[in-house]
């Protein structure tokens, strides 16, 4: 094309030039996300041989009439911000890039439906989580594992068990190993065979598969004849719910674009706190049903698995999925249907290609247990790893499954009746929803690592909050209520700070740190850590709560989340802003440099702007990533990305 030869010739030479000196173009053009340099790899090469790639890439991959799109793409990839400057672009290509680049929030219908169906996978969580909260108070006395409420007595007494000593224990462990059984087989096995199920079917298959098993687990549940038959069900239903957690925020995070992937990825968190609150609400309205209340309670959960199942596959598989698949037609098409104009699709195709291929560079096997081993022996990706592992822990660290598993009996301990303490947790769903909305933007501009820490201190303080308000004395018939509406108070603050920050950025982080070669086994490893914790968690709270009191057991999960606020600090890069791909410059950095930066370059300069009030206090230098010399470099990268045999290995 003769406006192409032209581009061309106008900037090869400029261009060239400032490939001098190890890499100064791409210097030039990196962007700073949170003190950290991004680099793109495209700007390493020279206008002619970008736009010659982009066409090669379209007749290698079965998009032969599309080569000139592609050629376009290339280009517009190359330098997303100066698209205004190719003049091989069409008017109407100009105006598409520049409506995509001005109103980031216009997304295709099919985008936004399936981020809708793919939430509703993270409400069966929240649902689950809640019904049994509410079961809690009433299926533990049918199976002969907690007395009657009347013989139970007020205040900081333990209420679990059938009598004191060894049954109380009994008692104890049992109602903790019902509740954490989902969460337990979730970790083991279910987050591992997400990998084989979503090479076998897809993203899509994987999640409809998952989705029956989440219908019929729920029912099953409340037709259980003892806590046995519950148990197994149960666990049953976690080998669904880790399959489905692996793989949802993946598939989200997969088909969002790059500028409000953390606002649509957070569905998932949005929507767990969706299904929380519609499962405390569920409670509430079968709570007067009598003895199949707790049936009721549990067997509810399988409302929104049914739409999910029925739904997803009138949604576009992932194109990174078609992509290592090598069906790149059908990728390109997936793009079509989640962008809003072909020249965009065309873009972050191409783009995502270039950097897969880098990534296939660094990949030192396809098998599945050798990719689960490149997590944690490729150093880019054991950085993921450790960051994607400490965001999960911190999750269960901080406590809020506390409330979630166990909200009713911690307002039942601290005086409320039954109907009051369901309310009580009503209003814990209620403000963990309300306040997960703001997170659609703040997620996207404060950034996941910038939101974490700035809310871990709120949480550990309201935990200590609700710990020590149970010293505050409680005698049933006195008409004191101090303690009730102290312990309320500091819960919902507590659940305020969770859903601003800790809630949304959870699943979102570990679904997008993994390169796409090993991003199954990555997220699988991270939900693992995740569901463990929670398991253990519930497991152990209520033999914790009778052993330690509510005072010790909410001061404990306080001192854990400190812990947790620790790593995130020394650990736990920034991610906002960059594409997938992008992030193994992130991830390039080593972590004894990161740590370093952190402790000696970021802390001081906080200390000294923000508590000490100097303004004036300069800003420290960003951190770069630890790369090989350029010339290396650069010779690794043009034959990954212009080797046709090496692209077909």
């Amino acid at each position: 094309m003769k406006g192409e030869e032209t581009y061309i010739e106008q900037n090869e030479d400029k261009l060239d030039n400032k490939l001098v000196d190890g890499g100064e173009l791409a210097r030039r053009h990196s962007v700073v996300v949170g003190n950290m340099l991004i680099e793109n790899p495209l700007q390493r090469y020279n206008v002619a041989e970008v736009a010659n790639m982009g066409r090669t890439f379209a007749l290698e991959h079965g998009l032969e009439d599309k080569a000139d799109l592609f050629s376009n793409a290339a280009l517009v990839a190359r330098d997303p911000d100066g698209f205004a400057s190719i003049p091989t672009l069409s008017p109407q290509e100009q105006d598409d890039l520049a409506y995509e680049r001005d109103h980031k929030w216009k997304c295709t219908r099919s985008l936004i439906f399936t981020v809708f169906v793919c939430a509703l996978g993270a409400a069966v969580q929240g649902w689950d989580q809640t019904g049994s909260n509410g079961a809690n108070l009433s299926f533990p006395v049918e199976f002969g594992l907690t007395p009657a409420p009347t013989v139970q007595a007020r205040g900081l007494a333990p209420r679990a068990g059938p009598a004191s000593g060894n049954g109380q224990a009994r008692g104890d462990w049992i109602v903790g190993v019902i509740n954490g059984a989902p969460y337990m087989a979730g970790a083991i096995p279910g987050v591992w065979i997400s990998d084989p199920l979503n090479h076998w079917f897809g993203r899509r298959g994987e999640i409809f598969l998952t989705a029956l098993v989440l219908v019929a687990t729920p029912i099953a549940s409340a037709f259980s004849k003892n806590w046995q038959q519950l148990l197994i069900i149960r666990l049953i239903m976690g080998i669904g719910m880790g399959a489905k957690a692996a793989t949802v925020a993946v598939y989200s995070a997969e088909i969002s674009p790059t500028r409000i992937r953390g606002a649509l990825t957070m569905g998932w968190q949005l929507y767990v706190c969706a299904g929380i609150f519609l499962g405390f609400a569920a409670n509430c309205v079968v709570m007067d049903t009598g003895k199949i209340a707790w049936r009721l309670q549990l067997g509810s959960a399988f409302i929104p698995a049914l739409p999910l199942a029925m739904l997803i596959y009138l949604c576009p598989e992932s194109p990174r999925w078609y992509m290592k698949k090598g069906r790149y037609t059908d990728a390109f098409k997936s793009y079509n249907r989640l962008r809003k104009t072909e020249i965009v699709a065309a873009r972050d195709l191409y783009y995502s290609h270039v950097l897969y291929m880098e990534e296939l560079s660094e990949a030192r096997g396809a098998g599945y247990l050798s990719r689960l081993r490149d997590c944690f022996t490729v150093p880019r990706i054991r950085r993921a790893t450790v960051a994607a592992g400490v965001v999960m822990l911190s999750q269960q660290l901080c406590g809020i499954n506390i409330i979630a598993f166990y909200s009713s009996t911690v307002f039942k301990e601290s005086g409320f009746t039954d109907r009051q303490a369901l309310f009580a947790s009503l209003g814990f769903g209620a403000l963990n929803f309300v306040f997960a909305l703001p997170a659609l933007v703040t997620i996207d501009t404060f950034g996941r690592r910038g939101l974490l820490l700035a809310t871990f201190p709120g949480m550990i303080i309201t935990l200590l909050g609700t710990g020590l308000s149970f010293l505050i004395p409680f005698h049933e018939g006195s008409g004191s209520k101090a303690r009730l509406g102290v312990v309320a108070t500091f819960v919902y603050i507590f659940t305020i700070f969770y859903s601003v920050g800790m809630g949304p950025v959870c699943f979102l982080y570990g679904a997008e740190v993994f390169p796409t070669v090993q991003r199954e086994q990555g997220m699988a490893f991270a939900v693992f850590i995740n569901l463990f914790f929670a398991a253990l968690l519930g497991i152990t709270f209520p033999a914790m709560k009778t052993a330690m009191t509510p005072l010790g057991a909410f001061c404990f999960y306080a001192g854990l989340s400190t812990i947790a606020l620790i790593l995130i600090f020394l650990l736990v890069p920034e991610t906002k802003g960059i594409s997938l791909e992008e992030l193994d410059d992130v991830f390039s950095v080593p972590t004894k440099a990161f740590m370093r930066y952190q402790v000696t370059e970021w802390l001081p300069y906080f200390i000294k702007k923000y508590l000490f009030c100097n303004k004036r206090t300069p800003r420290p230098r960003p951190i770069r990533a630890d790369y090989h010399p350029h010339d290396n470099l650069e010779s690794q990268r043009r034959h990954s990305l212009t080797n046709p045999a090496y692209q077909k290995a």
